[in-house]
C-alpha cells in the first residue's frame, strides 16, 4: 500500500522554542480579561467599595453607591466609603444612609427648620 503524502508538515518544537510561545499565549489570554474603565461616579464608587468595604457584596456596593449618588456628586464618596468600611457587621441601606448624613455640610444636621406658618385660627381669636 502506498503511503499518503502529508499535506502539512509542522516542525518539532523544542522546549526552548515552546516557552516563549506559551508565554505569549498566556499574556494574550490575560489581556482578554481586562476590565473596562468605570463609566461614571457610581461605578467608581462600587469598585472602591468592593476594595474598602470587604464585608459588602457587589450588589450591596452598587445599591449603596446609587443611594448616596448626591454625596458622590459633592466629592464626599471617600468619606462615605470609609464610614461604611468601618461598620463591619452591616452593609444595608440604613448603614449607607447613616454614613451619608455624617459628611460634609450635612454633618451638623443642616439648617434649622423654618418656623410654622401663621395660623388663621390665631388671627381670628385675637
Amino acid at each position: 500500500m502506498p503511503r499518503s503524502p502529508r499535506l502539512l508538515r509542522l516542525p518539532r518544537l523544542t522546549p526552548a522554542a515552546l516557552a516563549p510561545l506559551l508565554a505569549t499565549l498566556a499574556l494574550a489570554c490575560a489581556a482578554c480579561q481586562a476590565e473596562s474603565p468605570p463609566r461614571g461616579p457610581e461605578e467608581v464608587c462600587a469598585r472602591a467599595c468592593s476594595a474598602k468595604a470587604t464585608h459588602c457584596s457587589r450588589h450591596e456596593c452598587a445599591r449603596g453607591c446609587n443611594l448616596v449618588i448626591d454625596r458622590l456628586a459633592e466629592n464626599e464618596g471617600d468619606t462615605v466609603l470609609a464610614c461604611v468600611g468601618a461598620v463591619r457587621d452591616r452593609c444595608d441601606d440604613r448603614t449607607w444612609a447613616a454614613c451619608a448624613v455624617r459628611v460634609g455640610p450635612h454633618a451638623d444636621g443642616g439648617p434649622p427648620a423654618p418656623p410654622p406658618p401663621p395660623s388663621d385660627i390665631d388671627a381670628v381669636e385675637e
